[in-house]
């Protein structure tokens, strides 16, 4: 594992040591706790988990969406090439999103206002961000349209998100997301409601235009197959807590913590040809409701009674560098998919 490079204008967005807490009926419940996450310029960087293991929150906490009055940030960093964002004026959070840092969401059309045509809503980004008037924004807007692949753009760009299709509404969801040429772009479950040839077409795409853009991507996902294809490092979340980060090779060759190893295990191309599909028995922990020790060992088939269940469970760093919230790292030979 390599540690974020000193220069700060080589690492666009790096998250240290981040708790979250929401208010609740049972008071204050920390879902996020101690999450180091760094992503380097240009590169993708995967956040894995279950639903329920914090990514969505971390993410939201980043681009400083998260509920007001009901969640606090009692520790912890996150700095977006070198300037922090935590405790940061909501005026400044607002000129940053959307220009230096952009996001896109799993259900594209809920992310889409149906008052306004898709050129409008790219060039209100434009407008906001770059100071365009109307027309030179709609200029713009359309050039956006065609570089997210969408056919007969001049025409388009006067319609309506319900006229288009959910992998359009995606790419116009891209093409909003990089109008300003972010420095970050967050992808949050981008093609899960998409059918498998349309999601292999946006992710193609995101390739494409990551290339052409510099942009950096932290790509939050469930799925390891879609992780395959797009990232260079790979950080696994469980129950609130990032529990593996590595290569993203390394951690398919030689996974480091019995959780990745069971999500490897869970990909449906891997299974033996007429086999049982394998899964982790259980489910991820209410955030009020964490287990002792190590959150994984409940389920977990190399859990020691005395040593997994007790105590704290801090992350430990393997022979190899990759950092491991794993109470028997060094001990496990955890087989991977390579």
């Amino acid at each position: 594992m390599v540690s974020p490079p000193d220069d700060p204008q080589a690492t666009v967005l790096e998250i240290e040591n981040l708790a979250i807490e929401f208010r609740t009926e049972r008071g204050w419940v920390r879902v996020v706790d101690g999450v180091d996450l760094w992503v380097g310029r240009g590169e993708t960087v995967g956040l894995v988990g279950e639903s329920g293991s914090g990514k969505t929150v971390t993410s939201l906490a980043t681009m400083g969406l998260l509920p007001r009055g009901e969640h606090r940030i009692p520790q912890g960093s996150i700095r977006l090439v070198g300037e922090e964002l935590v405790g940061m004026p909501e005026r400044r959070l607002s000129d940053l999103r959307g220009d230096r840092v952009a996001m896109i969401f799993q259900e594209p059309r809920r992310s889409l206002d149906p008052a306004f045509t898709v050129g409008d809503q790219i060039a209100e980004v434009l407008r906001r961000h770059r100071g365009l008037s109307r027309k030179a924004a709609l200029v713009e807007a359309t050039v956006m349209l065609d570089t997210v692949g969408i056919a007969d753009a001049a025409r388009r760009v006067a319609d309506y998100p319900h006229q288009f299709s959910g992998g359009m509404c995606q790419r116009v969801m891209l093409a909003i997301a990089l109008a300003c040429r972010p420095t970050l772009l967050i992808a949050d479950e981008p093609t899960t409601a998409l059918d498998v040839t349309v999601q292999a077409e946006m992710l193609r795409l995101m390739n494409e235009l990551q290339a052409e853009f510099g942009v950096s991507i932290l790509f939050i996902t469930h799925d390891l197959g879609v992780v395959a294809e797009m990232c260079d490092r790979v950080s696994v979340m469980y129950a609130g807590q990032v529990v593996e980060s590595s290569p993203m090779e390394e951690l398919f060759a030689r996974p480091h913590h019995p959780y990745s190893e069971g999500l490897l295990a869970a990909i449906p191309d891997h299974a033996e040809p007429g086999g049982r599909l394998r899964s982790i028995r259980g489910s991820v922990p209410a955030p009020w409701d964490q287990p002792a020790g190590c959150r994984f060992h409940p389920r977990c088939d190399h859990a020691v009674v005395g040593l997994c269940d007790t105590g704290d469970n801090p992350m430990r760093t393997g022979a190899d560098g990759t950092p491991t919230r794993c109470m028997r790292l060094g001990e496990l030979e955890l087989t991977g998919t390579l």
